[in-house]
């Protein structure tokens, strides 16, 4: 296993996951009443916490809904097609090599 395939293995995975968990921190947005310190839903507060805070002193809410998880969802989703799409570029190498 190269190292292009290896990193193609492990960030493709990586990617969707942390996609899929702030589709997650979308929809618990719409339940203010959710405790994020209590399970389950600490297991999707906890990883996508520190990605939100430094974008959130960047991005104030509009009209009281914080949007810093919509932008997070579409960097991933940018990223992953970038490196792992069908043109992407980690793609490109794995068929080179």
């Amino acid at each position: 296993m190269t190292g292009v395939n290896l990193t193609v293995w492990i960030l493709g995975p990586l990617l969707g996951l942390m996609t899929f968990l702030f589709i997650f921190r979308i929809i618990l947005t719409w339940f203010p009443q959710v405790n994020l310190n209590q399970l389950p839903f600490n297991l999707i507060a906890w990883p996508t916490e520190p990605f939100l805070l430094p974008l959130r002193k960047l991005v104030p809410p509009i009209g009281g809904v914080d949007i810093t998880p919509i932008i997070w969802v579409g960097i991933f989703s940018l990223v992953r097609e970038i490196l792992l799409g069908q043109q992407g570029l980690l793609t490109m190498m794995s068929h080179v090599s």
